[in-house]
């Protein structure tokens, strides 16, 4: 019997401020030649020796130059089958909650961002499972507020 691996080799952020009473996601172009134009929230790789909160302080980092943020574990999970490599890709989430005064600075990876609100970053985004993810954190971290004991660092 042969089986399909399961890789965690990523992860994935969604960042949150608040915009006049209420929260806006904020989603990525992609610029480069995997997923090129692909509307997404943060992503990115664990490199050796990160835990997968310390790769997405990092890459928000990297991505936004954004530093200072609250940071969450979603609880759920970006999933993806490679058809190529035959292989399942699996990355922890996480939220990010931002001063909504926060400056985004895009590294190359990125085209342009947007802040938009649940319903529309669920209707933009373009991989089917992120709409999922999204519509988890509206409801266990926007109309909720959420529990200490997922905060990183908490």
């Amino acid at each position: 019997m042969s089986e399909v691996p399961i890789r965690c080799t990523g992860i994935a952020v969604v960042l949150l401020k608040k915009v006049e009473n209420q929260y806006s996601v904020l989603l990525v172009k992609r610029a480069k030649s995997v997923l090129k134009d692909v509307w997404c929230y943060i992503g990115g790789g664990i490199e050796e020796g990160e835990k997968a909160w310390e790769a997405a302080y990092r890459e928000v980092e990297e991505e936004t130059g954004i530093t200072n943020l609250s940071l969450y574990s979603a609880n759920t999970f970006d999933r993806i089958y490679s058809m190529e490599e035959n292989y399942i890709y699996i990355a922890p989430v996480f939220v990010g909650f931002l001063a909504s005064d926060q400056e985004v600075n895009l590294n190359e990876e990125h085209s342009e961002y947007q802040w938009l609100s649940f319903q529309e970053a669920i209707d933009i985004v373009s991989l089917p499972g992120n709409d999922e993810v999204l519509s988890s954190i509206e409801k266990h971290f926007v109309k909720k507020e959420a529990p200490g004991y997922i905060k990183v660092g908490g």
